[in-house]
């Protein structure tokens, strides 16, 4: 899953994005229902890899079934 599909999934669970200050590969994603954020690499069309996935999904408080 690359970060493109990985966001799409976010967002239907109501997570948004964090306007961006700077440049970099990382955006800031925010969980308003639980009031928890994380970081996520942009590495354009290149798979993220599983442990980093189920670490955003952990920091940010959702469930990996729900995706």
């Amino acid at each position: 899953m690359n970060y493109r599909e990985l966001t799409k999934k976010l967002r239907a669970t109501g997570c948004r994005e964090i306007a961006r200050r700077g440049g970099g590969s990382h955006r800031k994603w925010f969980n308003p229902a639980t009031g928890r954020g994380t970081t996520i690499p942009n590495w354009g069309e290149k798979d993220l890899k599983a442990g980093t996935i189920s670490g955003v999904l952990r920091q940010l408080g959702i469930d990996k079934r729900v995706l």
